[in-house]
């Protein structure tokens, strides 16, 4: 939040500008009081808040500005170092987890700054970077704005995710989205694995995207801070804040128009995608708002990816006229350092920036007849971080992606219709993607339009990765929808670029102070309006035919077109009557598009109402119980112990098991030896989805059978064999059997939930 701060360090002069200082950091100020607001009225205790915040200050953001500083080449503004810096300490952070945690030393990890700030103190040639001097200061009312942007978004987090996600369950009847465990299990074994293992199935290695769960577990081991709260409070809404600050300053570093960030940062955090499936839930298997808080590793890949496209703006050729200062040669170092950290936050990054990176050598072969060398050193290194990220980390897993051209559309396409009508569906349903899914990214064809189709290389790569994002989405299939990773992905090159867009037709508009605000005042008034109809509209209808749910978003559509096919009717007398609207009618019409998503992040929220878990999405109970019991053996157990449970089933159906339970390797942030395997990776993908049956029939047998018929020699074997050192039952599943008492140790008993202890 500090990030906000709206001026330079040290002024050149005393004086008026000096007195003026303090009020340049309001914005700074007001937006975090806003969160620390939001997050202690969502139950954050008071004194975790304060740890995390000077974790963040002193572990994250100081390090890794002076790291930044010291990397380019001249200062721009405070607001970019420290955005830019705290995406460099994150980075910083994890190698440092990686050798602390690799070493067996985790604790040491909180010591971690002092490799940064003592060469920064000690160095004469590092110790100018403690105080800079910024020759361009922030406008205020950009300041304002994206501080307006982190609040609004921070809202509409605790209304969908906050509010109906206690820390802790208080309630045997707790609903919870159903992977939010699992992130939590990772988050868990992240404080004292690398590389980590599958927690529900101890000794699997985990081939897997988990580097933003490695940061949670960080933040939990240097702040002190109880990883549930960092988990349910504290992470999420600290990663989309800092998201939104660098989309804004990684917009101006690009463009070179200040305003062009922010209006990125609000089509990213504050308009939400248009339509909604029985006007809640959004359409194609995709949750652009959902998904910061349901897959918080999205949010994280963001914060790394924003800061690479920043650098990689600056390899592949700078617009021209841009003033921001160039980054120079460490531009090179921040791709390196972001590629190796992409490698493992999302599996989705590195291809899409690939992608792009090879459209702009494409371009620029075609149209320059010449192979740009700079560009092709970037994707070499691009590709060898991707091959790393392969081979290494995720071991060839595919996790159940494949070639499936259209899948994300095809369910709602209606079986056994004319060939005729089939088609007109096909193209409603894509249109119905267009619209749902793109929509903000409208400014891209204006300034396509602008630019005559000539564009500036760093307008191709962002293109590129505008393109890459959905074409992975519609050329892949995947059961649990994964694919709509790559449409987010390519989301954050096309926010700049549309946000690129608008800035250039409203420069051609060149409306006055008064106009400002009445674009501004009459934007806020079109959203209030639509929020207001989709809310009063929006219904829980059956959705039949397949196509049934893409009609309303098509009707919506329609009738916002009809609306502005009457105002372009009438505007030549509109303009004799207003002569000021002459040549504003392209801003106009490209603002009302860009703002027609508005209800999104409203409705979503609104949803709390209707959803136990805040969402329609896939729900697993909580019982207070259970989590009291796993909270117990994680006080009272060491993090190397394995767990055994009788519980592995979400829900038995037709005799299968729904192998999706993660709550005790969640809360006791221990590894199980046998609990829900259904995201294990070699599981992911599987035909039978979810009911597969486990991959090793005997440790599950070894395993059930120490709570149905337990033998003195049945639990030494779990004991040497497997290192288990605990048994956890839930009764509710199946009492253990007597004799267990005389094998083991009862050591916690809340009437639920029984706690065994191998002797």
């Amino acid at each position: 939040m500090t990030a906000l701060a709206t001026g330079d360090a040290t002024p050149s002069t005393a004086g008026p500008r000096r007195r003026r200082a303090p009020h340049r950091y309001a914005p700074a100020v007001a937006g975090y009081a806003f969160a620390a607001a939001v997050l202690l009225t969502a139950g954050t205790p008071a004194a975790a808040l304060a740890r995390w915040t000077a974790y963040a200050l002193l572990a994250v953001l100081l390090p890794g500005t002076l790291v930044f500083r010291a990397l380019r080449r001249r200062a721009h503004t405070l607001v970019e170092d420290l955005a830019l810096g705290a995406a460099v300490g994150l980075v910083l952070e994890l190698a440092a987890w990686a050798v602390c945690t690799g070493l067996g030393v985790p604790g040491w990890l909180r010591f971690w700054p002092l490799a940064v700030l003592a060469p920064f103190a000690a160095v004469p040639r590092l110790r100018r970077h403690w105080r800079v001097r910024y020759a361009a200061a922030v406008p205020t009312n950009w300041a304002w704005s994206l501080a307006g942007v982190v609040a609004g978004f921070t809202l509409y987090l605790y209304r969908s995710f906050l509010a109906v996600n206690p820390v802790l369950p208080t309630s045997e009847g707790q609903a919870q989205y159903i992977d939010l465990a699992f992130q939590l299990s990772l988050a868990g074994a992240a404080t004292h694995q690398m590389p980590l293992e599958v927690p529900q199935a101890a000794g699997e290695p985990l081939h897997y995207h988990w580097f933003g769960f490695a940061h949670l577990a960080a933040t939990s081991l240097v702040s002190g801070v109880d990883l549930p709260t960092v988990f349910f409070r504290l992470g999420v809404p600290a990663l989309c804040a800092l998201a939104a600050v660098l989309v804004a300053v990684v917009g101006w570093r690009i463009t070179g128009r200040p305003y062009a960030g922010v209006v990125a940062a609000a089509l990213m955090f504050t308009i939400g995608e248009f339509g909604f499936e029985n006007g809640w839930r959004q359409l194609f298997g995709t949750q652009a708002t959902f998904i910061v808080w349901g897959s918080p590793s999205m949010t994280y890949s963001w914060v790394l990816l924003l800061p690479l496209l920043a650098a990689l703006g600056e390899v592949v050729g700078r617009a021209r006229g841009v003033r921001v200062p160039p980054l120079g040669r460490g531009a090179w170092v921040l791709v390196v350092l972001f590629l190796a950290a992409s490698t493992g936050a999302k599996a989705s990054s590195l291809p899409v920036v690939l992608a792009a990176l090879g459209l702009t050598a494409a371009a620029t072969l075609a149209t320059r007849r010449r192979l740009p060398r700079r560009v092709l050193v970037a994707a070499g290194l691009a590709l060898a971080a991707q091959f790393f990220a392969t081979v290494v980390l995720f071991a060839f897993e595919s996790h159940g992606v494949t070639v499936d051209p259209f899948s994300g559309l095809r369910p709602y396409l209606p079986a056994g219709r004319s060939a005729g009508f089939t088609v007109l569906v096909w193209a409603g349903v894509f249109l119905a993607f267009l619209l749902s899914l793109q929509l903000r990214l409208a400014g891209v064809p204006a300034l396509l339009r602008v630019r005559r189709g000539r564009l500036e290389p760093v307008q191709v790569f962002l293109l590129g990765g505008a393109l890459a994002g959905p074409a992975g989405y519609l050329l892949l299939g995947h059961p649990g929808s994964s694919n709509q990773y790559f449409t987010r992905t390519g989301f954050a090159f096309g926010v700049l670029l549309s946000g690129w867009g608008w800035a250039e037709v409203a420069d051609r508009a060149a409306l006055s102070a008064r106009g400002r605000r009445l674009l501004g005042g009459g934007t806020a008034g079109f959203a209030v309006l639509l929020t207001a109809v989709q809310l009063a509209a929006a219904t829980s209808t059956p959705a039949t035919p397949a196509y049934a749910p893409v009609l309303p978003l098509l009707c919506w559509a329609g009738a916002l077109a009809v609306g502005a096919a009457v105002v372009a009717l009438y505007w030549p007398a509109l303009v004799g009557r207003w002569p000021g609207l002459a040549g504003r009618g392209g801003l106009l019409l490209l603002t009302a598009v860009l703002a027609a998503g508005a209800p999104g992040l409203v409705l979503d929220a609104a949803a709390a109402r209707k959803y136990p878990n805040g969402g329609s999405y896939p729900v697993v109970a909580m019982p207070a119980s259970r989590v009291e019991a796993a909270r117990w053996v994680y006080v009272h157990s060491a993090p190397d112990d394995v767990l055994a449970t009788n519980v592995h089933c979400r829900a038995v159906v037709d005799g299968w098991c729904d192998a999706r339970s993660f709550w005790l390797s969640g809360y006791a942030q221990r590894s199980v030896l046998v609990e829900g395997w259904a995201f294990a990776p070699r599981m992911v993908g599987r035909p039978e989805g979810p009911y597969a049956p486990f991959w090793d029939p005997a440790r599950q047998r070894a395993n059930d059978e120490a709570f149905t018929a337990p033998t003195a020699a049945g639990l030494a074997a779990l004991r040497d064999r497997y290192g288990v050192r605990w048994l956890v039952v839930d009764r509710e599943i199946g009492r253990e059997s007597p004799a267990l008492r005389s094998l083991a140790d009862l050591r916690h008993d809340n009437g639920r939930v029984a706690v065994y202890r191998l002797r």
